[in-house]
C-alpha cells in the first residue's frame, strides 16, 4: 500500500496545461485559471497536512523547468507555499506521450492518486493504466468519449476497489447545489435549457485537438449535463438525442482549424419520466467556443429548468459583482469557482471556492477508503460524481456525436448491465 504519512495522500497529477498549471504557451493563461486548479490546490492541501508527495508528468520534458518556475513565482512566493514536486516526467527533456506509465511505474503505489486533465481521447487509457494499477483516479470532464469505455472503466474501479471521480465542480458549487435540492420536490420533469461559452480566443489554446480529437459539447455541455443527471437522480432518464452544430469562425482566419469544427453545439435530448408513464421532458443544451473576446464574463453559464410544480433559472456567470479598470475594462468576476485571494497570513484562501471543494471532497474520499472508513460502493451511494454516477453524462455526449456525424437520432437503452447506444 501508499506510504504516505499519517494518511496523507500522495498524488501524480497527469497533464500539465490550463487547468493544472495555469501554463500555456509558454507563460501564464489569459483565461480566469491564470494559476490552474489542481496544482495549487494540492500544494494548499499538503500545506494543510491532507496530502504528502505531489509529482507531475506531461509529454514534453522540454517544458517541465518552466513550469515549475512559473508554479513557484505564481503560487509559491504569492502564497508563501511549498511548490516542491517530488518526481517530474518525462527526463532528460524528452518527449514521450506514454510517460504516465513510466511515472505510475517509478513513484506510485496501491492507495496513491493521480490527477487526469489530459485530452479528451487520452483519458480511457491513462485511468485505466491508473486503476490497474491500485489507484485512485480524479478525471477531468468529460470521462471518456465512448460509452463503453465508460462502462469497461466502472468495472475497472470495482475490481480494483478504488475510487474513481469525475471533476463534475459544478455540483460543489452552493446555487447549483441548493437548486438541485429545489428541482426534487418540482415534481415531474418537463423542460431544461442550459447554455454555456468561452471566448474565441480559447481556440487558440485548444488547437492541437480542437475539432480532430474532440468538440466544444464535450467539453462544456458536460457541465450541465451531469448537473441535469444528477437532479434528476433516477426519477427520469434520457432516451433519444438529436444534435445540431454551427459552423465557419473556427475554420476561417485567423484559427483556420480543422473543417469538422463545430462553433456552437445543441443536444436536443428527450427524457422519460421512470414513475410516471404519462410524463416526458425535453432538455436542450447548447455550448460555444465562439463568444466574444471583449465579453463581460469569459464564460457565459445560466440554466432554466421548468418541474411540473415549480420553475428556477440560474445565471453563474453574473453574481452580482464587477469589476472595471484601465487595464481589463469592465467584467463580471466569479471568486466563487476560484477565489485567489491570500489569507491573513498570505497563504492561499479559496478553501471555499468550489473548483478548490472538488479536489478537497476527492482527497478526502482517497485517505477514507484507505483508511477502511468507507468503501467506493458507498461514495457511490452519497450521489457523488463517481465514474458510476456519471455514465449518463458520456451516454449523452456520445450520442450527440453520432447524430451530429451520420445526422440521425441516436437512441439510449437500459440493457442489464448498463447502457447502450441505438
Amino acid at each position: 500500500m501508499s506510504d504516505s504519512n499519517n494518511g496523507q495522500l500522495n498524488v501524480l497529477m497527469v497533464g500539465t496545461g490550463e487547468y493544472t498549471t495555469g501554463f500555456v504557451h509558454n507563460a501564464a493563461s489569459m483565461s480566469d485559471k491564470k494559476v490552474g486548479v489542481i496544482a495549487l490546490s494540492l500544494f494548499d492541501l499538503r500545506r494543510r497536512g491532507k496530502v504528502n508527495k505531489i509529482s507531475m508528468v506531461g509529454t514534453n520534458g522540454k517544458k517541465l523547468a518552466h513550469i515549475q518556475h512559473h508554479l513557484d513565482i505564481n503560487i509559491g512566493q504569492v502564497y508563501n507555499t511549498d511548490t516542491t514536486l517530488q518526481h517530474t516526467y518525462p527526463v532528460n527533456d524528452t518527449v514521450d506521450p506514454e510517460a504516465y506509465k513510466l511515472a505510475i511505474d517509478e513513484c506510485m503505489q496501491p492507495g496513491d492518486a493521480v490527477t487526469v486533465f489530459t485530452p479528451d481521447p487520452t483519458h480511457f487509457e491513462i485511468c485505466r493504466y491508473a486503476i490497474q494499477h491500485g489507484l485512485h483516479v480524479l478525471v477531468t470532464k468529460p470521462a471518456v468519449k465512448l460509452l463503453r469505455h465508460h462502462q469497461e472503466l466502472i468495472a475497472e474501479a470495482d475490481e480494483h476497489g478504488v475510487v474513481v471521480m469525475v471533476e463534475h465542480h459544478k455540483r460543489f458549487d452552493p446555487v447549483y447545489a441548493d437548486a438541485r435540492t429545489k428541482i426534487r420536490n418540482f415534481g415531474e420533469f418537463n423542460y431544461f435549457y442550459s447554455y454555456m461559452s468561452q471566448p474565441k480566443r480559447q481556440l487558440n489554446t485548444f488547437r492541437a485537438w480542437a475539432g480532430k480529437e474532440s468538440d466544444i459539447s464535450y467539453y462544456l455541455n458536460s457541465h450541465h449535463i451531469d448537473f441535469h443527471c444528477w437532479a434528476m437522480g433516477g426519477s427520469a432518464v434520457p432516451y433519444r438525442v438529436i444534435a445540431s452544430g454551427s459552423k465557419g469562425v473556427a475554420t476561417s482566419d485567423p484559427f483556420s482549424l480543422t473543417a469538422a469544427t463545430e462553433d456552437t453545439i445543441s443536444l436536443l435530448v428527450n427524457w422519460r419520466s421512470t414513475s410516471s408513464p404519462s410524463h416526458e421532458g425535453v432538455a436542450i443544451y447548447t455550448s460555444s467556443w465562439v463568444a466574444p473576446n471583449k465579453s463581460e464574463v469569459h464564460s457565459q453559464q445560466r440554466f432554466h429548468y421548468l418541474g411540473a410544480d415549480g420553475e428556477l433559472n440560474v445565471d453563474q456567470a453574473h453574481r452580482g459583482y464587477t469589476v472595471t479598470s484601465d487595464h481589463t475594462g469592465h467584467g463580471h468576476v466569479n471568486p466563487f469557482f476560484m477565489n485567489y485571494a491570500p489569507d491573513d497570513e498570505g497563504h492561499f484562501g479559496g478553501q471555499t471556492s468550489y473548483g478548490y471543494v472538488s479536489i478537497e471532497k476527492f482527497v478526502d474520499c482517497c485517505r477514507a477508503v484507505n483508511e477502511k472508513h468507507v468503501t467506493p460502493a458507498q461514495l457511490d451511494e452519497r450521489h457523488l460524481p463517481t465514474i458510476r454516477n456519471t455514465v449518463l453524462v458520456t451516454a449523452i455526449l456520445e450520442a450527440g456525436r453520432i447524430s451530429l456525424d451520420e445526422k440521425r437520432p441516436v437512441g439510449i437503452e437500459p440493457t442489464a448491465d448498463g447502457w447502450i447506444l441505438v
